[in-house]
């Protein structure tokens, strides 16, 4: 009750001193920095006027999201910077250094493949998704893996560069192949590696259809000179280039590099959808979900601006959508109403798939709706950074009023729309699923229903730190706010029967003194004895009768069977079925949890025996040590002088590093 009060307390005395600190704010772009009660930087954001952003989260009412970024913070911090593009920037540098909890994450080199040219003197084919300034070519991203493994495949069946990573002493079959030039054993001139890069690099950038002539050219030329089997290798070529682009329906008249976004917002979740557009064709595109706290159109472009940070190969234009057509789907921290949103497809793939529509017009109309787009570049400023982001990057940055662009952001909306809309009704089905495991589960053991579960487990090493927990799950869901977890008090050594029936004791003795609510079953982990010790304690101590069953473990500590009854025998549970899964599912949860309660208190036991250990020090000043250094390591590699601040003397201060180093005897 007082550490409540305490909380309180200390949340209106936060309060009081960021409101001091809002009357200060500039009228001024910048970013902003919002802390916790530890100081620990857990949102950043950027805005055009910095006054207006941040009182906007004190101020008004917030969706559930944003409030509880909201009752986090204790503190803020600001940046002024001379203009929105340093604020953009300033703004995704600092998410990368932090990381604040709250704030979209992406880590682009981490995320999308690419397909590279090496800078060597003799170069070659890699996939890789780690970008770095070495002047080698970069092509991408590519949205998987697979796209860019089978796009290398293509290449290296094409173009000889070697394709070893190691130069080895004599030819490779890769050689006899006519898959490489052999630099190993031949001299291979720059001029013939700097044509080989330039055909890839014309194939990539979508001049697949030129090759394809060629090849054509070349196959009914060996075929004329009754050349067959090089005829059938240029062949299998073309219907592989032919397989590699079959996905591409979607076409502009331009022929321009296009990455088109569109995002949707729902329940406190956020997709982003890129559909990738080369040489006029759409290729692919790529999904993210992600859970959002702040603005949406706000965290929307600071997605886009982590995407790009260390993106090596820039499209020729960037399409966006309008801020007012999402952000207002979910409010933002000013308290925006959410808007009408139109009915959904149910099939996510319908809108961007193999049979989608083919979109085509003129180059001329394409050039008339740029100009139109580029004309609202006021507009582009105002929707909140993408203004900013065409200044940084050098891209146009455009956000389409009509025509084929606008049907482009439009159908990436519409996906983002369907995904999470399927993300949902993925998780209701799982959970209907889920539910009827559950009743069927009691119909198995003989109970019309189990709507609650309770299963313990008990961990020790040797006797050592003896622990139990318990696990509740409602519907056949984990239900964490209810979760228990008990230090064994009466019981020395190993003894899992004693554990047990003390942990059913304790448990069950505050349901009726406090009058909780009763579970359906009793899940203990172990066999006949675990189960015969809870329920003599259940009916003779405490006059209850809940059904208690028990999860045997097989050789290898997985679930193999489920045992019922007084006295228990095996029930017949299909190893395929759900129900049984959904008891694999609670046995491992309660092991894990039990687990990780177990090794807190055994690192907590360690800690305080070697400090207690050391004359001078109690727990006053064990408890201040932890708190300052943060670990036993930290306190090991301190100097004398790092102990005054928490007024230990210098010989005090040599006894406890001198302790802690001391070696343990064997």
């Amino acid at each position: 009750m007082d550490s409540h009060i305490e909380h309180i307390q200390d949340q209106e005395k936060a309060l009081e001193a960021i409101r001091h600190k809002l009357a200060l704010l500039p009228d001024l772009p910048g970013c902003y920095l919002m802390k916790n009660r530890e100081g620990t930087i857990i949102y950043v954001g950027k805005a055009k006027v910095l006054k207006n952003r941040v009182r906007s989260y004190f101020t008004g009412s917030h969706n559930g999201k944003t409030q509880r970024l909201v009752s986090e913070i204790r503190d803020f911090e600001y940046i002024v910077t001379g203009s929105n593009m340093e604020a953009l920037i300033l703004e995704c540098n600092l998410i990368k250094t932090h990381m604040p909890r709250y704030n979209v994450l992406l880590k682009d080199d981490k995320t999308f493949p690419y397909i590279k040219i090496t800078n060597e003197q003799h170069p070659r084919l890699e996939v890789t998704r780690r970008v770095v300034k070495d002047k080698a070519k970069y092509f991408g991203p590519y949205p998987n893996a697979y796209a860019a493994q089978q796009t290398k495949k293509l290449l290296d069946r094409m173009y000889p560069l070697r394709k070893c990573n190691v130069m080895p002493k004599e030819v490779c079959l890769y050689y006899h192949m006519g898959q490489c030039l052999a630099p190993c054993v031949q001299e291979v001139g720059k001029g013939t590696y700097e044509d080989i890069t330039q055909e890839i690099t014309r194939f990539l950038s979508g001049g697949h259809e030129e090759i394809k002539k060629e090849l054509q050219r070349k196959m009914e030329e060996a075929a004329e000179e009754l050349n067959f089997e090089r005829a059938k290798e240029l062949r299998d070529q073309i219907i592989n280039i032919d397989a590699l682009m079959e996905k591409q329906k979607i076409t502009m008249a331009d022929a321009r590099d296009r990455d088109v976004f569109g995002f949707s917002v729902d329940k406190g979740w956020m997709c982003v959808q890129i559909l990738y557009m080369r040489q006029g064709k759409m290729i692919e595109r790529h999904a993210s979900i992600f859970p959002f706290y702040g603005d949406a159109y706000g965290d929307f472009l600071s997605y886009v601006t982590q995407y790009y940070s260390d993106n090596p190969a820039l499209p020729q234009e960037i399409l966006l959508p309008e801020p007012h057509r999402e952000a207002a789907a979910e409010p933002g921290p000013s308290g925006e109403e959410e808007a009408d949103k139109p009915p959904v497809e149910s099939e996510a793939g319908s809108l961007v798939a193999e049979n989608a529509a083919v979109y085509s017009t003129s180059a001329a109309n394409l050039e008339a709706e740029t100009e139109a787009d580029t004309v609202l570049e006021g507009g582009v400023e105002a929707s909140g950074g993408a203004a900013s982001l065409q200044e940084w990057l050098g891209v146009k940055v455009l956000l389409p009023q009509r025509g084929l662009k606008k049907q482009m952001v439009k159908m990436a909306t519409d996906n983002a729309r369907v995904a999470l809309d399927e993300k949902f009704r993925l998780i209701a089905r799982d959970e209907e699923r889920t539910s009827k495991a559950a009743d069927n589960l009691g119909q198995y053991i003989g109970l019309d229903s189990v709507h609650r579960i309770e299963a313990f487990d008990n961990s020790n090493i040797q006797g050592a730190n003896p622990v139990s927990a318990m696990v509740v799950f409602t519907d056949g869901k984990p239900d964490r706010k209810e979760y228990r977890k008990y230090k064994v008090k009466t019981v020395q050594g190993p003894d899992d029967y004693e554990t047990m029936r003390e942990v059913i004791r304790r448990r069950y003795e505050r349901v009726l003194k406090e009058n909780l609510q009763q579970p359906d079953l009793i899940v203990v982990d172990g066999g006949k004895g675990q189960i015969s010790a809870a329920v003599d304690v259940l009916e003779n101590e405490l006059g209850l009768f809940i059904p208690v069953c028990g999860l045997v473990k097989d050789a290898k500590h997985k679930t193999a069977q489920l045992m019922v009854g007084d006295p228990p025998e095996p029930v017949r549970l299909p190893r395929d079925s759900q129900e049984f899964y959904l008891l694999q599912r609670i046995q491992d949860e309660v092991h894990r949890f039990a687990i990780s309660f177990h090794r807190e208190q055994r690192g907590k036991s360690m800690v305080t025996s070697k400090l207690d250990s050391i004359p001078g020090i109690g727990e006053k000043r064990r408890k201040l040590l932890l708190k300052h250094f943060g670990s036993i390591k930290k306190i090991k590699e301190a100097s004398v002088e790092d102990f005054r601040p928490l007024s230990i003397g210098d010989k005090l201060a040599a006894r406890i590093i001198e302790a802690l180093n001391e070696e343990e005897p064997s």
